[in-house]
């Protein structure tokens, strides 16, 4: 019996399930199409890691003896397409199956499923055994439940697994350690260099396929420094533990100008890519912690975004896809402001943020969250044109993981199923949190509506146009006591700076 064995560029592991009892005449198929490389303008650094990741990996496949049937973007036969890859490449093998993982994207899961009538073989579809959970457990503790909150998933899989466990205890005397999460930065604390990652003549190729075939793709190919085979991504998670993780948790939430990386650990795209496994990303850690090489502050707030929030952010979407997406709570509807993609803009925060976005393929999660996300929360502009806009520009971004960070978490799309209260914010925590304010031409402090920060006037304005929908919220009641003692002339000054600053943006 011969088997195809269909491994796409997000399952780039050797403990995939669909590589699980390999054999000798098996086929691994492999394939760049178009299709997965367009269907949102993904960041032209983003194409360029994967398939350079995609390259290395078949060959290591090669190296080891696997009969790999590699298909490549360029060559003149290509369909372009999954299916079209999959229906040739069953012509030319003839194997009796296909056996893939279950994939990350619901839109290539719909596809899948018809992958069987339309090759005239069986698919077997395997469970994707790189997580801690499966769909299926999520779905087991979601039932019954009124809430689905992060905090108590989280709690059940440090049980399940024993990571910061001491017996049936937290280690360190606590679950959660996110308030010794919030400092800001120092202006003397020294901030180390990520690891550099020499381009090969197979990464060479690649830059010059996507800068040939993705113009008008955000971002340049050239300067990719992200690592591409398992090798280099071992060598990204020692640099982090032994080099980062200290200092993790103190700064983790702290925003630099000309400082994009800080303190991060700069590995979730050779994570969800496949090229490491969480697991051993958490162990390690937490071994930092029990042999005194890192706080522990440091070691669970990092444990906690990758046992807790990806996990959980896994769950929610394949607990609620499809219609997850259709959420609108607010009835956003403002476009994308053109700035989003081109980082020209006099808000200081946004404009490093977005260009960071725009040379790295990157931006840390309180960027992310707090600065392009709440921004886009406050200004009302439409979840489908955000989410796409996430999807595209990082290089650690699949549905999976993105639809329910931005949608549920940054845009309180799904009216609460993911966060108890929405990250809005005002410039004041960008001011204290950050040192953007200090250059740029609003001001977080400022009275004056000319020199006003725009986050300030749309915090106000965003508060008031959904009372009827927040004003219930218990973590809000704060928020709508000191606006009700407001001056009502400041309160109309507000608003009329906000609906002036976002007429502009039209």
């Amino acid at each position: 019996m011969t088997a195809l064995r269909f491994v796409p560029g997000d399952q780039l592991s050797r403990c995939i399930s669909s590589l699980d009892d390999l054999e000798s005449g098996d086929v691994v198929l492999m394939c760049e199409v178009m299709e997965e490389a367009t269907y949102v303008r993904h960041h032209k650094k983003k194409i360029a890691f994967i398939l350079s990741a995609m390259r290395h990996f078949a060959e290591g496949l090669k190296e080891d003896g696997v009969n790999v049937d590699y298909i490549r973007l360029d060559d003149p036969e290509n369909t372009g397409s999954f299916a079209g890859e999959l229906k040739r490449a069953v012509a030319r093998h003839g194997p009796d199956r296909v056996i893939v993982t279950h994939p990350g994207e619901w839109r290539v899961f719909e596809d899948m499923k018809k992958w069987e009538a339309d090759l005239g073989i069986p698919v077997e579809i395997r469970v994707d055994s790189r997580f801690f959970a499966t769909p299926k457990d999520f779905r087991q503790f979601a039932k019954g439940r009124k809430e689905l909150r992060m905090e108590w998933f989280y709690r059940d899989m440090r049980r399940k697994t024993g990571l910061l466990m001491d017996g049936d205890k937290p280690a360190g005397g606590a679950w959660n350690f996110d308030k010794e999460n919030r400092k800001s930065l120092p202006e003397n604390v020294k901030l180390p260099d990520p690891p550099v990652f020499e381009s090969d003549e197979t990464t060479r190729e690649v830059i010059r396929l996507v800068d040939s075939r993705f113009d008008g793709h955000m971002g340049e190919a050239q300067g990719m420094n992200f690592p591409v085979t398992r090798d280099e991504a071992l060598t990204a998670l020692d640099h982090f533990i032994e080099t980062c993780l200290p200092s993790f948790g103190d700064y983790q939430d702290a925003m630099k100008e000309g400082a994009p990386f800080l303190f991060h650990s700069l590995l979730s795209a050779p994570l969800n890519a496949g090229l490491l496994c969480p697991e051993e990303i958490c162990r390690k850690a937490e071994d930092a912690w029990r042999g005194g090489r890192a706080p522990i502050n440091a070691v669970e707030g990092f444990i906690r975004q990758i046992l807790g929030w990806r996990e959980y952010v896994r769950g929610i979407y394949w607990l609620k896809m499809p219609d997850y997406r259709k959420g609108n709570f607010f009835g956003a509807k403002r476009d994308l402001p053109w700035f989003y993609w081109s980082g020209e803009t006099d808000m200081a925060c946004m404009a490093a943020a977005i260009c960071e976005t725009w040379e790295n393929a990157y931006a840390h999660h309180i960027q992310r969250l707090m600065v392009t996300g709440n921004f886009a929360l406050l200004a009302g502009i439409d979840p489908a044109q955000v989410e796409e806009w996430y999807l595209a520009v990082y290089a650690d971004a699949y549905e999976w993981v993105e639809l329910p960070n931005t949608h549920g978490m940054a845009l309180f799309a799904d009216g609460g199923l993911m966060a108890s209260k929405p990250y809005a914010a005002s410039g004041n925590y960008i001011d204290r949190m950050s040192d953007y304010c200090a250059d740029c031409r609003y001001s977080a402090k400022s009275k004056d509506p000319e020199s006003l920060c725009p986050f300030n006037a749309l915090y106000w304005d965003f508060m008031a146009r959904n009372r009827d929908k927040l004003e219930g919220n218990p973590r809000l009641g704060m928020v709508y006591r000191t606006f009700d003692r407001m001056d009502e002339a400041r309160v109309d000054m507000l608003r009329k700076r906000a609906r002036e600053f976002l007429d502009a943006l039209e």
